[in-house]
């Protein structure tokens, strides 16, 4: 017998009841590691936060996705520490169908610095230009229905090391990107970024992240687009909060989504879910999630393609920019509807609940964005700098409930509303709720307090969340 990094199925439908109610319309279960096709020791040695620089060229690029290729469909692809060695470098990988990649517990996975490795075009990554989406992310799942990225290793994009060849790190190329752009009121002229993601899913249903951990990418860590069933459950987001744009995990335009025991500390967006012109964004369960540093629990900023049938459940957020937060404005925004926010604990946060239609100051369009059956039920915020409540005007209003919601630390000045009709009851709600064309429909009935959130909040987990298992050693060949 041999130890590997495969996971258990014991329990697989416990702590899973909440979503028989919810709204990723599958039945969801805990989810499996195949068995292992291949299996990649690793050659190279490396500490938990680098690579050495002697290493920067000596690329497992080639031997994984050869192994990927040769893969059957319902197989893995294992990489495996060996002795002291417990690394591997790679320029952009690509899955195909029904091919997990796997990385164990103890191995990092870095992504190479050079950016002429992610080019989607000649040159196109690692600038500022006014085109953006230049480069290609770590690894790419598309037209790849069944496959995942699995384990109890890290992927770590090295977002704060400067790239090969120029003088600035991934980050420094954000902000560079970022200061440009306020100071252009053009919105087709803005500078963009062209960063890599380290995980880009695209048209691949039942696609899975399990148990892994992504950390420090220079973009979005994980972006899923087009897919019908995604699955990210006991996955680590890690990066820190000056990481600019490194979100944790977006489900954009895609349907049956369920991101649930994870834990993510982000410079961005912890979880943003956005729906542009071509796919709406809905059916999703977003339960049982912890969240740190990073701009909270998003909707938006594009939600033209419509946002529905959202349920986030259980969810603490602590130290973060934002805490519930639904974004858009003219130039991208869309319907907003059906979406709930149940036993829900904020602390630390600035701006704790958010509703904001005009997002950007500068945007133009006709694309108005409107957010309507909004629901919180059991939310506790014990601190913060500012709620905000708007409707985009007369016509348009927000439409949002509240019952057993608690607000602490926020002046009553600083709770803005305008153009809403609030609902407030049973549940016992202490918010100041008023302003221009702002309506409250009370709904009378049991009174609950909010949560007490005494046991809510957890630390950053040291290690992977889903634990090892023992197991009997597949069939494996090396080469």
């Amino acid at each position: 017998m041999r130890f590997v990094s495969r996971w258990q199925l014991v329990g697989a439908l416990v702590g899973w009841s909440l979503f028989a109610a919810a709204q990723d319309t599958r039945v969801v279960t805990e989810p499996r590691v195949p068995a292992i096709c291949v299996t990649l020791p690793a050659q190279l040695s490396g500490g938990n936060d680098s690579l050495p620089d002697t290493d920067r060229s000596k690329y497992d690029t080639a031997r994984i996705q050869d192994a990927i290729d040769r893969c059957p469909a319902g197989n893995a692809v294992e990489l495996r520490p060996e002795g002291a060695h417990n690394a591997f470098l790679t320029a952009p990988l690509v899955l195909k169908s029904g091919v997990t990649l796997l990385v164990d517990v103890g191995v990092t996975l870095w992504g190479s610095r050079n950016p002429r490795d992610y080019d989607r075009r000649p040159g196109s990554c690692g600038v500022v230009d006014h085109i953006g989406s230049g480069c290609n992310p770590v690894v790419a799942a598309v037209d790849a229905p069944g496959s995942g990225v699995m384990g109890g290793g890290v992927i770590d994009g090295r977002g704060g090391e400067k790239m090969l060849g120029q003088k600035e790190s991934w980050w420094e190329l954000s902000e560079r990107a970022m200061h440009e752009s306020s100071d252009n009121l053009n919105q087709a002229k803005k500078a963009k970024h062209n960063c890599p993601r380290i995980v880009e899913v695209e048209k691949s249903d039942g696609f899975t992240l399990y148990g892994i951990t992504l950390r420090n990418s220079p973009s979005i860590h994980a972006m899923v687009r087009h897919t019908d069933g995604f699955t990210a459950r006991g996955v680590k987001v890690d990066a820190p909060r000056h990481a600019i744009d490194a979100d944790g995990i977006d489900p954009g335009g895609s349907t049956n989504v369920t991101i649930t025991h994870c834990y993510i500390r982000s410079g961005d967006d912890n979880v943003a879910i956005v729906a542009g012109a071509d796919a709406s964004a809905t059916h999703m369960t977003i339960a049982h999630n912890h969240f740190y540093t990073g701009h909270g629990m998003s909707i938006g900023s594009e939600t033209v393609g419509g946002v529905s049938a959202i349920r986030v459940e259980d969810l603490s957020i602590d130290g973060a920019d934002n805490g519930i937060r639904i974004k858009s404005d003219v130039s991208g925004g869309g319907w907003v509807h059906d979406v709930s926010y149940e036993d829900v604990c904020i602390r630390r946060v600035d701006h704790p609940l958010v509703m904001n239609p005009f997002y950007s100051k500068t945007a133009t369009g006709g694309n108005i964005p409107v957010f309507q059956d909004i629901r919180l039920k059991n939310v506790r915020i014990s601190s913060g700098e500012r709620v905000t409540l708007f409707g985009f005007d007369v016509q348009h209003p927000l439409k949002i409930a509240f019952d057993g919601v608690w607000v602490e630390g926020v002046r009553p000045d600083r709770i803005q509303a305008a153009h809403a009709l609030i609902t407030v009851g049973p549940g016992e709600v202490n918010l100041a709720l008023k302003g221009d064309d702002v309506r409250i429909q009370k709904i009378s009935g049991r009174k609950a307090e909010a949560p007490s959130c005494k046991n809510a909040f957890e630390p950053y987990p040291d290690g992977p969340v889903v634990p090892a298992l023992r197991t009997l050693p597949p069939a494996v060949h090396k080469p």
